[in-house]
């Protein structure tokens, strides 16, 4: 177990020294020398200044638009499945086996199979190539609804839920002075999956953006790996060091909002599976 943890640990690491690596080397040593170590000089810090200059800072553009599309479309993703699972899960309706196959089948169908469906529809009613084109699909997340509705059957008492009920609290109340903060850790869980979901989302902006300056990280830094030559062919335009900086300041928010989440996270992977 120890060498299987150890390759797969290796298998998580490896990518990251060899971006980390490669973003102090320049367009030269990128290709001259060793991808896990030093190359010739440090060009980190120049790298950093030219990612985010080039073009007139388009790279903060996209990082801004970036954490737009992943803050509105996860965190009212998980909102949403909050509610969903919430309601799911303590209250009894005519039709509720249904809405849950109904989420359940949603899980399995893979989101780029929607992808050319949801540009279609959004070209009807004219928001392509608007913010709302990415954040909209982001809301919908079926796998988080189904983990809150898991959660909640554990973490709310229904005895808890009564209570409150014969001390004449309204249903709202009771969910968002009560139930909510039960439901924390798991609200926090599906806020993290939903936030590296939209984070890495690629394909989906690529359908349905094609103006630069509402462009997330990922289609832009692709962009930049299509234009780019490389110093083999003599051409001028070179972005090798770019992408790979641009793409290791890309991934320093999603490491920060894991550290600064990590307790709830935790926790809520552990909910519901021991029967109390």
């Amino acid at each position: 177990m120890t060498v299987a943890m150890g390759l797969m640990l290796a298998y998580t690491l490896v990518p990251l020294l060899w971006l980390l690596m490669s973003s102090t080397k320049n367009s030269q040593s990128l290709f001259d020398s060793f991808g896990l170590w030093f190359g010739h000089g440090f060009s980190f810090f120049h790298n950093v200044h030219e990612v985010l200059t080039y073009d007139n800072g388009i790279y903060v553009r996209w990082l801004g638009n970036t954490v737009l599309y992943a803050v509105v479309g996860a965190g009212g993703a998980a909102a949403l499945a909050a509610l969903g699972g919430y309601g799911l899960a303590k209250y009894e309706f005519r039709g509720k086996r249904a809405v849950f196959g109904a989420v359940i089948g949603a899980i399995t169908v893979p989101a780029t199979a929607l992808a050319v469906p949801t540009y279609l529809l959004y070209s009807k009613i004219g928001i392509v190539n608007t913010p709302w084109a990415v954040i909209i699909p982001a809301l919908a997340s079926p796998f988080g609804l189904y983990l809150m509705r898991v959660y909640a059957l554990e973490a709310v008492p229904d005895s808890l839920l009564e209570a409150a009920r014969i001390d004449g609290a309204s249903e709202l109340r009771t969910f968002f002075t009560i139930s909510l903060r039960l439901l924390a850790p798991g609200f926090v869980t599906v806020l993290l999956f939903t936030l590296v979901a939209t984070w890495n989302n690629y394909f989906l902006p690529l359908i349905v953006l094609n103006n630069p300056k509402w462009f997330p990280l990922t289609v832009g830094l692709s962009q930049w790996n299509t234009q780019t030559t490389g110093p083999q062919t003599g051409a001028t335009l070179d972005l090798y060091p770019m992408v790979i900086t641009g793409s290791l300041l890309a991934i320093v928010p999603l490491v920060v909002a894991f550290l600064l989440l990590q307790r709830y996270w935790q926790s809520g992977l552990a909910a519901g599976s021991v029967k109390q």
